[in-house]
Formats: C-alpha cells, structure tokens, sequence
C-alpha cells in the first residue's frame, strides 16, 4: 500500500471516531449516527416488507377460504404492523447515541426521544384496535343477516362509527396526558366557557343527534323502505348520527337532517300490509241493464284469478254499479294487493286494464267518455 493511500485511510479512519463537536450533539462519534441512519432504514423497510405479505396473505386467503374473521384480522393487522417495526426501531435507535449533561446529548432530549417512541407505539396499537372495529362489523353483520327486521342493519354502520370515534378520542387523551404529559384536565377545564358557546354553536347537531336516536327508537322505517315524503318518493339507503339518506325514484340522493326526519309527517309505503286501488270504470248509457250487470261480472272474474288480489280474505275484491254520471254508468272497482309489492301492483293493474279492455270489446261494452248531443231544430 502505498503512503498516500495509507494516509489517506488514516484520515478516514480518524474522522470516522472522531466526536463531532457540534454543542447538540457532542460526545457522540459520527459512527453511531451512521449506525442510526442504517438501523433506521432496515427497520422500515422491514415494516413495509412485512406489511406487503400479511396483505398478500390475507387477499389469498380471501380469494380461497372467502371473507372470515381471520382474513379480515390479518388484513386489520398490516399497517399497524410496519407502525409498531417503525416504533421498536426508534427505541433501538436511541440505544446507539450517547446521552450525557458534560459530554454527550442533553438527557432531556433522551425523555423526549422515549416519549415520542411510546407515542408512536401508542398509535400503532390504537391504529389496531381502530382497524379491528371490522372483524366486530363482521360479526354484526352475520347476526343481523339472521334477523328479518332491518333495523339491525341500521345500527351496524352507526355502532362501528361510534366505537371508532370513541377509541380515537380515549387515544389521544391517553396519549397526551398520558405519554406525552400535556395537562389535558387544566385544558378541559379552560374550555369550560368556551364550550358553552361551542354547544350553543352545535345546536343543530345536537338536535340531529337525538333526532336519530328518536329514529332508532321508534323504527318508523328500515333500509330500503319507500317512504312518501312531501312530494317525493324515495328509497332509504342509510341512517347516520346526524342525517338519513334517501334515494329518490329519479335517482336523486337527498341527505335530510334526522332532526327534520323526526319532526315531519314521514309515509312509509313499505310499511303497509297491502296496497289498495280504487277505481271508477265509466261506460255508455246505451249499454242498458244487461251489459252493465255483465260489465260487473266480467270485472269480477277477471279479478278473481289473481291470486295476489284474493291473498288477505277480509279483504276480498268490491265491485259494484253504484251510480249514474252525467254522461255514464258507473262501475265501483276496489281490490287489495298482497304482498305489497309497488312494482307488482302496477303489473297488477295493467293486467287488469288489459283484461277489462279486451273482454268489454268482445262483449259489445263501451266506455263512456264526455260527449254533448246538440239538438237543431229546423223551424
């Protein structure tokens, strides 16, 4: 080796255990921030490493086996995973620097360090607990689908947003009192007045709040019940703390606070046991007293073999002649479909439109529409 070279890996040596003199970070050779750097890149390429195959893992298992609980836990675990790896890697870390009040680092960025690990580990844990809010959802999920009533299904989507709020807010309590040492009582204490005209300014929110437990409470409609409301009619998709989701048959998606929902009169199509049509059917005086007694006759077969109009038997099928009009006779026609089936009462009543028309034609029937004779005299 020549003496060049060997100067010059003297020198490199030399600088690479030689302390580095700046007033923060005295006492400390560059060869352990080296270390640090290195340490501090494998632990989060490991964290990553680890999450891309419980991932994989989990989304094979899915693919095979379906979704269960242990897929869904795996995958819950992934991202929390690589902020644990990344947490252990800061204490690692810290164990490779020097702390001292004469010759190393001041100790107090020793606490800080330690604290802003256990910060950091505190977040990976609450991340998962977070995260694992869905293998309860998917429990609740086959509870419910056991049940016929769909209030259950309701309340999932509600009971998972509510733990999750909740374990958020017991997380960064925990952590900033408890870790990190912010004096969260003498803070909440301060907010006292201010949060008087926070709940003043939060009114509406609250109202929207007790609005939806009043929902829950009273269960006026369910998902995908068909609810009349003023004008419009419309689909219920989801019922949220603070309003209820409404897919009008348009297509529209209206967003109405819970506390209107609560307070306004709501008609729940769904609800009812069966739907009712009445109708007048009109035909032409010419047709005398036998067409208009087989007019009626032919209403009454004609409704008779549908068995949907003869399901509930207090409520059997009307059909009389019960008036005379100006310009008609008068046919009452009422009947009850069950179940109630919006669309099959509409195909319902086109069969029987359908029917009438076909069967009045072979008969000789006509219906009656306004007309006005004008007489002339020639005198």
């Amino acid at each position: 080796m020549s003496i060049t070279s060997f100067g010059l890996l003297s020198a490199s040596v030399s600088w690479w255990d030689k302390s580095i003199n700046y007033e923060i970070i005295q006492g400390n050779e560059a060869w352990r921030f080296g270390l640090l750097f290195i340490v501090l890149i494998v632990i989060l390429s490991v964290g990553r490493i680890g999450q891309y195959f419980i991932q994989n893992y989990a989304e094979g298992a899915k693919k095979k086996n379906g979704d269960n609980a242990a897929n869904i836990f795996l995958n819950c675990l992934a991202k929390p995973f690589s902020i644990a790896v990344f947490a252990l890697g800061l204490f690692i870390c810290k164990g490779f620097v020097y702390f001292d009040e004469q010759k190393g680092i001041n100790p107090a960025i020793s606490d800080y360090w330690g604290n802003i690990a256990k910060a950091v580990a505190a977040i990976a844990f609450t991340y998962a607990i977070y995260k694992l809010v869905d293998v309860i959802e998917f429990y609740l999920l086959k509870l419910t689908g056991r049940t016929r009533t769909k209030l259950d299904d309701m309340l999932v989507p509600v009971v998972r947003k509510s733990l999750r709020v909740t374990i958020v807010i017991i997380a960064v309590l925990w952590i900033a009192d408890g870790i990190l040492g912010a004096n969260i009582r003498a803070i909440l204490l301060s907010a006292g007045v201010g949060g008087i005209a926070i709940a003043l300014a939060a009114k509406e929110t609250i109202a929207n709040f007790f609005g939806s437990v009043t929902i829950f409470a009273d269960r006026p409609f369910q998902i995908d019940d068909i609810l009349k409301i003023g004008d419009d009619y419309a689909t219920v998709e989801e019922v949220g703390f603070r309003s209820t989701r409404v897919r009008t048959f348009y297509g529209h998606l209206l967003t109405i606070p819970n506390s209107m929902m609560a307070n306004q009169t709501v008609e729940n199509i769904s609800s009812r046991p069966f739907i009712r049509r009445v109708s007048n059917i009109t035909i032409t005086y010419d047709s005398g007293h036998t067409k208009a007694k087989k007019a009626v006759e032919i209403i009454q077969a004609i409704l008779a073999d549908i068995p949907a109009v003869n399901a509930v038997p207090q409520c059997p099928p009307r059909v009389y002649f019960n008036n005379f009009n100006d310009c008609s006779l008068n046919i009452y026609m009422s009947y009850w479909v069950n179940p109630p089936d919006y669309w099959l009462f509409f195909e319902i009543n086109q069969r029987v439109n359908l029917d009438m028309m076909k069967r009045f034609k072979a008969e000789g029937i006509e219906f009656a529409f306004p007309t006005q004779t004008l007489y002339v005299n020639k005198d």
